[in-house]
């Protein structure tokens, strides 16, 4: 469907254009704040699934020229998804859903939680020899200990059935504490900066480096190493995964392959100029790109191919979307809810995962229908096993 909503308002310096007939007060504050700044290109993009984040919504993709905000990126760098179509029946494995998820939950750290030994290709990653100088010895440690962990929060391994009744094998999770504490450090140095520099803003969460200052180049080594690290984070948990199913239901054929950041930084070129592109729960989709959009732990996800809408600066959404905040959910519903909303699923169904129910987030059926015109889908899948952090 079309742009829905169209911001502006007599502070702003570009517009905001919307995927979505309906937008909450305050990340409609949010984006309007981000469309003051004057180092930000063309307009903002809001995806169907924009809600309240810090400093920046969730669901923004902000161009911009010469500076980049850190906490616009966020606190975890390069979180994103991976996924993999295999030629698995899924009635061989709908019996076995809880075998799968006790290996998985064996086999892969979750949680805060990192492996006790280090695997061979954990050890063989060619970034642990250009090390962030912000890395202390012992986060070092850390780092190499979580790679190929899950993580807690919204992240997530699934085994899904699609609309043929085959298997995918499917993940969510980012740069672990590593990428966390870097962002932070980077966070705090931004806004430290604001304030010795006398520059106001609309909200100190948009606190930013200028592109040529020894800032934003330390900033931008630091992020890309975080975004490899993530993107190699859920790589060596697929391979344990892929394993896992090999060991229970034999040897198996992978068909398609997707690996995407939905919470990064990009050098990119739209309506004529480079730009750094900050998705911040948005995936890039340019004509062709193959991304993942998950529901929730009890509803369908989607692979999508994009169609390189150039009004989004080439994005799509990056999942349904909250619409409510993670205490509100464990005020409003029960456990009794959450094994209604995940019935059919093998998952965790106790007080610790009632922040991620279904119903906290929004209609993943509808944020698709907000973005036709982003994107086109190529695969439903509907989750048998979830295993959370």
């Amino acid at each position: 469907m079309p742009i829905s909503i169209f911001l502006t308002d007599d502070k702003s310096l570009v517009p905001v254009k919307v995927w979505s007939p309906t937008l909450e007060d305050t990340a409609r504050a949010q984006l309007l704040n981000v469309a003051r700044l004057p180092f930000v290109f063309s307009h903002v993009a809001a995806m169907p699934d924009v809600h309240w984040g810090m400093g920046a919504t969730v669901g923004s993709v902000i161009a911009t020229k010469g500076a980049i905000m850190p906490a616009a990126v966020g606190v975890d760098i390069g979180c994103g998804m991976v996924a993999v179509q295999t030629n698995i029946g899924a009635d061989l494995v709908r019996d076995k859903t809880k075998l799968v998820r006790q290996v998985i939950e064996n086999e892969i750290p979750v949680g805060f939680a990192g492996n006790s030994a280090l695997a061979d290709t954990v050890l063989a990653h060619s970034h642990w020899s250009r090390v962030p100088a912000l890395v202390s010895a012992e986060l070092l440690q850390k780092a190499k200990a979580q790679l190929g962990s899950l993580g807690s929060g919204n992240h997530f391994i699934e085994v899904c059935t699609d609309q043929n009744n085959m298997i995918w094998l499917m993940l969510h999770s980012g740069s672990r504490n590593v990428g966390k504490v870097l962002a932070d450090m980077h966070i705090h140095k931004a806004k430290d900066l604001m304030k010795r520099m006398f520059i106001n803003l609309p909200d100190p969460d948009l606190a930013y480096f200028v592109q040529g200052t020894p800032e934003f180049t330390d900033y931008i080594e630091d992020l890309l190493w975080c975004q490899e690290y993530a993107a190699a984070n859920r790589n060596e948990m697929m391979l344990r995964l892929k394993k896992i199913m090999r060991a229970l239901f034999g040897e198996y054929r992978t068909d398609l392959a997707v690996n995407c950041h939905h919470n990064y930084v990009a050098q990119e070129h739209h309506f004529g100029h480079d730009v750094w592109i900050t998705r911040k729960g948005a995936v890039r989709a340019r004509r062709s790109d193959f991304g993942i959009i998950p529901g929730s732990m009890g509803t369908g996800s989607y692979i999508v191919e994009g169609k390189g809408n150039a009004q989004s600066f080439d994005s799509c959404a990056h999942g349904a979307g909250r619409k409510m905040g993670r205490k509100e959910a464990k005020r409003r519903f029960s456990v009794a809810d959450l094994e209604a909303q995940t019935a059919g699923v093998e998952c965790r169904k106790d007080a610790d995962v009632l922040d991620e129910i279904p119903g906290a987030y929004k209609d993943i059926d509808e944020v698709m229908e907000n973005q036709s015109d982003l994107m086109t889908i190529r695969a439903h899948l509907k989750q048998i096993v979830c295993v959370k952090g």
